[in-house]
């Protein structure tokens, strides 16, 4: 698969008490549910397209194109030089599982700014090294950036929540957790809990002289805030999703979208920080 290596490359490896087939229903249940939480007051995600795809990105899977109105989410230097018609992000995503391609670019900055995020989930503990194929030249110059989800000490204040800690939860039906100091590296050995990592490759792109590095810095940082804060969620919504299935989730996306066409309609702004590929 070809790729423009032009931007600042980083790859997260976030380690998860799950397997890969139930990640899969996990993490749109997941993004379903966050996405609720991320709109409101003209804000938010709108689901333009939800749909099955074949011979595309990764062989087959389903196209998803949404809008992410971001008006009051963006750093001050960004709205002091952008119209608010230009808060406007599309992102497009080709979920190809256990393989997903996400892009995210703005039609005021055209070819000028984009995010990738490439997602390989593999059944390890994040030491596959690699992962995506990149060229030896490219993979050297790529920052490897490990998320213990286990680990609240990384979450910003403002972010925490007690009932989305994994290092407190339990699991009634899985009996997972809670995820105490050291868990990862008890993990492999376990024999009634699996394991999986997701390989996150985050290519930020921008053009722009005087703001590229400023803006380069701003979306890792904002990326890495919000796979932390997902994935915490994710295993903290375990008994919510782990008994679920694939035609119970589009049925879950059709009644999101709907009600995320409600709640940017609303006065209250809910959330702090965008969705996007988890």
């Amino acid at each position: 698969m070809s790729r423009d290596f032009a931007g600042s490359i980083k790859e997260y490896r976030i380690v998860l008490p799950c397997s890969v087939e139930e990640y899969q229903v996990g993490q749109l249940f997941s993004v379903a549910e966050a996405s609720k939480n991320e709109t409101g007051g003209g804000d938010g995600i709108e689901v333009l397209k939800n749909e099955a795809y074949d011979n595309g990105i990764g062989g087959s899977g389903q196209y998803t194109l949404k809008m992410y109105h971001v008006q009051s989410k963006v750093p001050g230097f960004v709205r002091v030089i952008a119209p608010a018609s230009a808060l406007l992000f599309q992102e497009e995503a080709w979920n190809a599982y256990p393989y997903c391609k996400t892009v995210i670019t703005n039609s005021y900055m055209e070819a000028g700014f984009s995010v990738k995020i490439e997602t390989w989930h593999k059944t390890d503990l994040g030491d596959t090294e690699n992962v995506h194929g990149l060229p030896p030249n490219v993979w050297k110059k790529v920052e490897v950036v490990p998320i213990n989800i286990g680990d609240g000490s990384v979450v910003q204040r403002s972010d925490y929540k007690k009932e989305e800690d994994p290092s407190l939860f339990k699991s009634e039906k899985t009996g997972r957790g809670p995820l105490e100091p050291g868990w990862q590296k008890d993990l492999g050995s376990l024999t009634n809990c699996p394991h999986m990592c997701a390989y996150k490759l985050v290519t930020v792109y921008c053009k722009f002289p005087g703001l590229k590095t400023r803006i380069e810095k701003f979306i890792h940082k904002q990326e890495q805030r919000i796979f932390t804060n997902f994935h915490r969620q994710l295993f903290c919504w375990l008994d919510r999703w782990v008994d679920l299935n694939m035609d119970d989730i589009r049925r879950m996306e059709n009644d999101t979208q709907a009600c995320l066409d409600e709640l940017r309609k609303q006065g209250e702004v809910r959330g702090t920080s965008a969705v996007n590929d988890q």
